[in-house]
């Protein structure tokens, strides 16, 4: 079982070059794609959905690109994943309890809870600017 799946690490790659041209002009799909070294067709479809998600924007044209929607300190990790696989979860004993009949008694549901929350707040707290070491 994968917590960041393949093309969220993808997505983290894609904002990951955003960052670094934080402040600069727009950067293409295909440039963004290269850096991140993600095929051009599966960047732009992640792109979309950071977009639909308002992390990253676009402009058209000549000059035009991709750049975050708002600075890496008002991004957090948790944000991007959401926006890519939706939320991060371990079993389905801890978004919904009672689909496990054990549940309230469970040791391990419980611990599981106990990560899950540890792991969202942690994510949650990790902006881009911490992320990448920028100031």
């Amino acid at each position: 079982m994968d917590v960041i799946r393949r093309n969220t690490d993808y997505a983290l790659r894609l904002v990951a070059g955003l960052v670094e041209n934080y402040g600069g002009k727009p950067i293409s799909a295909r440039q963004l794609a290269e850096g991140g070294d993600v095929s051009t067709a599966l960047a732009c479809k992640l792109l979309q959905k950071l977009s639909a998600a308002k992390i990253v924007k676009s402009s058209m044209g000549a000059g035009g690109g991709f750049e975050l929607a708002k600075p890496p300190e008002k991004i957090s990790l948790y944000q991007i994943i959401r926006a890519i696989q939706g939320d991060v979860c371990f079993n389905q004993c801890v978004i919904n309890p009672k689909s496990c009949p054990r549940s309230p008694k469970c040791a391990v549901s419980k611990k599981l809870a106990s990560l899950q929350k540890y792991i969202e707040e942690s994510l949650k707290n990790t902006t881009l600017d911490k992320l990448l070491e920028r100031k």
